[in-house]
């Protein structure tokens, strides 16, 4: 059998040492092509200096992404003109301070639930837990109201794990319902550092989209308008092919070029699964967006936030 025969099939070799010898060897191969080919390149480039042609760009499923028509510039009038008359321009302006109510879905089984939403409670300002007690969401909703409460948020869990999360944003909406994912809890975060009571930084990021725009806002206002910078907290939202990554660090200036992080906790990943109009309803809500798979799941390079 032939070198070039033996990289193809080495797959089909059935002894496991010799298989995993061939695969290695093939590696080594290709690795020190690659490396070759770099220094080629590195030659070229340092002898034609300024004239060398600028470095190509590595594809990428991101900045492959298909252009979605919604796609905001934030500075167009329409994007501005919205922003001053939606259901979360009173906290924009300052007008409105947040106060969020954390509960469960109904007769939570999982210790692991409350421990998260402990968590929560630590790192959202004004926040409180309240027992649900098998109450239905419509008479939570009216009594959060009427006690000033501006967001209401729902863990929901599968009795294993905490699976699902629901922000309300109150009175008059709207209410996102996000898949709830790769959850790390504090205590779990190696060399994770103590949560100060000062008002974090938000940083909100690739919230590209009218929707992603919405959702944005809709976190946003979870937390208070002004921050403390003398705290160094960081809450952030990173949002990567509509996978929403939650961080929350605190920053130290090292020097002029260098910042050192602490990572908070905890730590999760959302994913968008409706965006309902007006507060939670989940028999007569009247849905602005729902993730369909069939319909929406067409291409890898199509992303809706």
């Amino acid at each position: 059998m032939s070198d070039i025969s033996e990289k193809k099939n080495f797959k089909l070799i059935k002894n496991k040492i010799l298989r995993n010898e061939t695969y290695r060897k093939e590696k080594k191969e290709k690795d020190k092509e690659k490396r070759k080919l770099r220094e080629k390149r590195k030659r070229e480039r340092d002898a034609l200096g300024e004239k060398a042609p600028p470095k190509k760009m590595q594809k990428t499923l991101d900045n492959m992404r298909v252009k979605d028509e919604t796609f905001v510039d934030i500075e167009d009038e329409e994007i501005l003109q919205d922003t001053m008359t939606d259901e979360m321009a009173s906290y924009f302006k300052g007008e409105q301070v947040p106060k969020v109510l954390f509960t469960t879905c109904n007769r939570p089984k999982c210790h692991e639930t409350l421990n998260f939403i402990e968590d929560l409670v630590k790192i959202v300002p004004n926040s409180e837990y309240r027992n649900r007690k098998g109450i239905d969401l419509k008479k939570i909703i009216p009594q959060a109201v009427e006690r000033g409460f501006t967001d209401l948020v729902i863990i929901n869990e599968d009795q294993k794990k905490a699976n699902g999360l629901i922000i309300s944003h109150l009175p008059n909406g709207p209410t996102a319902h996000f898949k709830l994912s790769s959850v790390r809890k504090i205590r779990d975060i190696k060399n994770h550092g103590k949560t100060s009571q000062h008002r974090p930084e938000l940083i909100l990021n690739n919230f590209n989209t009218r929707l992603g725009h919405s959702v944005a806002r809709l976190l946003a206002a979870l937390f208070p308008y002004d921050p403390q910078f003398q705290g160094r907290r960081a809450v952030t939202f990173h949002n990567q092919r509509d996978f929403i990554f939650f961080r929350h660090h605190r920053y130290v200036f090292k020097n002029g070029k260098k910042t050192g992080l602490q990572e908070l906790g905890p730590r999760f990943t959302l994913k968008l699964r409706s965006l309902q109009k007006g507060s939670f309803d989940s028999k007569y809500g009247e849905y602005e967006w729902i993730h369909k798979r069939k319909d929406m799941d067409t291409s890898r390079r199509k992303f809706h936030l």
